[in-house]
């Protein structure tokens, strides 16, 4: 009788390591309940197109830190994920590796227990957002690029003001790197979405945490 060969003691390693990674993953899903096809971008997670009523689901291993998805709009991508898009572009790749081009509606989590989930308009704003977990956590449905000041208007968005203007004040730098004042432009955005970071340093009011081991949805047009 043929012997039968045994699995090697590295293949059975490798196969438990996969398992245990998979069961302490993290469920991301990305809703688009926009009327317009988005391309959602996540680091990490790549990226992807997305039409609307559609999911894209990321799995993220736990403990991620210091991560982020964003929205894409306008884009156009070849056979080989090759383009660009008007806003939240990664370096004219479909997957991202690297962050988006503002103006771009970020949603940011470290993951840990608890974990902390924000949604962020640092980088200005393309896309209303909500960024759940279990029900909880910040909403920013207004529809700000209708409302955006003159100065602040980009194609496909709205601009931060340190993106548009620089300076110590509005990127929170320099001699208010650790003490960072609201400005006129960092109410507007804070007058429309009161969950989000308006600026840098609005950490008071504009941070979630949710149980660990839980999962997320990141709905644009909410």
């Amino acid at each position: 009788m043929a012997s039968v060969a045994k699995p090697s003691v590295v293949l059975l390693l490798a196969v438990a390591l996969a398992a245990a990674s998979a069961a302490d993953a993290i469920t991301f899903n990305v809703i688009n309940r926009c009327r317009d096809t988005l391309w959602p971008a996540a680091l990490p997670g790549g990226g992807a197109r997305l039409d609307p009523g559609k999911t894209w689901t990321v799995e993220v291993p736990a403990g991620t830190s210091s991560a982020r998805m964003w929205a894409r709009t306008g884009c156009a991508f070849d056979g080989a994920g090759r383009g660009s898009c008007e806003t939240g572009d990664c370096g004219g790749a479909l997957e991202c590796a690297v962050s988006g081009r503002p103006p771009a509606t970020l949603a940011e989590y470290t993951l840990g227990d608890p974990a902390y989930i924000d949604v962020s308009l640092v980088d200005g704003f393309n896309v209303p957002m909500s960024f759940q977990c279990g029900g909880n956590g910040p909403s920013c449905a207004a529809d700000v690029n209708a409302r955006c000041p003159a100065e602040l208007k980009v194609p496909g968005g709205c601009a931060s003001a340190c993106e548009k203007f620089g300076g110590d004040t509005y990127c929170c730098q320099g001699p208010y790197k650790d003490q960072c004042p609201p400005t006129d432009y960092s109410r507007f955005f804070k007058g429309l979405c009161p969950d989000a970071y308006s600026y840098a340093k609005d950490d008071r009011t504009s941070t979630f945490n949710c149980p660990q081991g839980a999962n997320y949805d990141i709905v644009l047009c909410p």
